[in-house]
């Protein structure tokens, strides 16, 4: 049987009730006469003959559950009245024994554990077997003298081994059942922790990373099949469901998703940071550490346990989105160091061919299509482009030469820098420009050519970065007109 998602304790407890009460069983002088209509078997199985009680042989017992208020219920003690369908109960303290002992702690996370995966199967067979394991625990006799046939139903314990073995002959998959869930309960019972971890490395806006949820046990091991609802903060979950920005007034996911547990007690999604601080919070239902009972309102009648007392585990898990970082582009004269103003530069990637990635993992293009252009400014001839993502390598390759340094400029070949930008750093590139030959002497009869000033609009950071495409093709005008003032030399 799978798991079930449940609302709220509140309302489980209502889902599944566990009722201490008398098996169904029928005394043979009044076989014949038809079950009372207020009592209502559910899923399970019975079995022939019935354990005696009072010295009167019982022509069966009913080994699963019985439906009260529409919801199926499973006893916890065995002998004593049924509960109606229409019993109310009230709250009461923590499950103990027929007789009155406080349950071994083992028990107790056994039967939590047995209640939450399995209080509402419908299947026959586990339904049986999960009736025959509640009274194995909570009226298995202390010696024999509490399976004496003259004992009444409130002194009578359990015949573990009899009901075994009557289902074994009359019911075979119910026995199977019954070691299946014993396993179960002995490698799955709680107390249950739950845990978020986020990548290890760094992340980025954008990309997504794998997360890993994981659900132990009470002996550290993974549990498999449980439903797991994930909520996100400044990120998406698998299937892109956005959230609101943490930074919010009202900071809570629109959508949330609900994912389940692998074999090793794991799974893994992919969360994508949409901001700063991108986290992931789990929730879900585990066994209780003891069960609690419910007394019933009318005197006379079993009580009742919820469906193991489950509570809510939360887990969050918050991922590092690496820091921008800035590169700050310097151009300057090969011969004297000085800072060039006016300089058009294109900031790409290594090869120097594609475009920068910004902070949000976007490529910085111009409105060419072509990676970005900036120029420099002022007189030490720098520029700065900021909010870049990081570590990324960055180059920074000459687009046009400014005036008075055409002659040098190779298109084909362009001057260029690169180099390594890490989070939160500043990486400084420098490019070096050779000025023109100016002529020592001007042969008769010509005149010196004056040297055209040309303005340049300048960027300084990706955000400014938006006639890129007038910028390059500023600098190609200028290159031009230089170089046809230099051939009427």
């Amino acid at each position: 049987m799978g798991w079930t998602t449940r609302p709220s304790v509140r309302s489980r407890a209502l889902t599944s009730l566990i009722a201490t009460c008398l098996l169904g069983a029928l005394s043979a002088t009044v076989a014949a006469t038809p079950a009372s209509a207020a009592k209502e078997e559910g899923v399970g199985y019975q079995v022939t003959p019935g354990q005696t009680v009072s010295d009167k042989p019982r022509e069966r017992d009913w080994l699963g559950s019985y439906v009260v208020n529409g919801k199926h219920v499973f006893c916890v003690s065995f002998q004593l009245k049924a509960p109606d369908t229409n019993e109310k109960y009230q709250p009461g303290d923590e499950l103990l024994d027929k007789w009155g002992a406080k349950l071994p702690e083992d028990t107790a996370a056994n039967i939590s554990y047995l209640l939450l995966r399995y209080g509402g199967t419908k299947d026959n067979a586990e339904a049986a077997a999960l009736a025959h394991l509640l009274h194995s625990w909570t009226s298995k006799p202390r010696s024999a003298d509490d399976l004496k046939p003259s004992l009444p139903p409130e002194k009578v314990g359990y015949d573990v081994q009899s009901h075994l073995d009557k289902l074994k002959a009359q019911h075979a998959d119910a026995a199977t059942a019954v070691e299946k869930l014993t396993k179960d309960a002995e490698a799955n019972r709680g107390p249950w922790t739950t845990a978020i971890t986020p990548p290890k490395d760094d992340q980025h806006i954008g990309t997504a990373g794998e997360w890993t949820i994981s659900v132990k046990n009470a002996k550290g091991k993974g549990v498999s099949g449980v439903p797991v609802q994930l909520t996100p903060s400044n990120a998406t979950v698998d299937s892109g469901e956005s959230t609101k920005p943490a930074s919010t007034s009202n900071a809570k996911a629109e959508k949330a998703t609900t994912v389940k547990t692998g074999e090793d007690g794991t799974v893994t999604v992919k969360v994508t940071p949409t901001g700063d601080q991108p986290k992931l919070a789990s929730s879900l239902s585990a066994p209780a550490d003891r069960p609690y009972v419910q007394f019933p309102v009318e005197t006379g009648v079993q009580k009742v346990v919820s469906t193991g007392g489950e509570k809510e585990l939360k887990a969050q898990g918050v991922a590092v989105v690496a820091k921008p970082g800035k590169v700050q582009v310097t151009k300057v004269d090969a011969k004297t160091g000085k800072g060039i103003a006016g300089a058009a530069l294109r900031i790409t990637a290594k090869d120097k061919s594609t475009a920068a990635l910004g902070h949000d993992g976007k490529p910085l293009n111009g409105a060419d299509g072509k990676p970005a252009v900036v120029t420099t400014e002022g007189e030490n001839g720098t520029v700065t482009v900021e909010n870049l993502r990081t570590p990324q390598e960055i180059c920074v390759v000459e687009v046009s030469a400014p005036p008075g340094y055409t002659n040098a400029f190779d298109p084909k070949n362009p001057p260029s820098a690169c180099g390594e930008l890490k989070p939160g750093e500043t990486l400084a590139l420098k490019v070096a420009n050779t000025p023109n030959e100016v002529p020592r002497t001007i042969p008769a009869g010509d005149r010196p050519v004056a040297m055209m000033q040309g303005t340049v609009e300048n960027s300084a950071s990706t955000a400014g970065i938006l006639g890129v495409g007038a910028l390059a093709l500023l600098g190609s005008v200028m290159v031009g007109v230089a170089a046809r003032r230099s051939s009427r030399r």
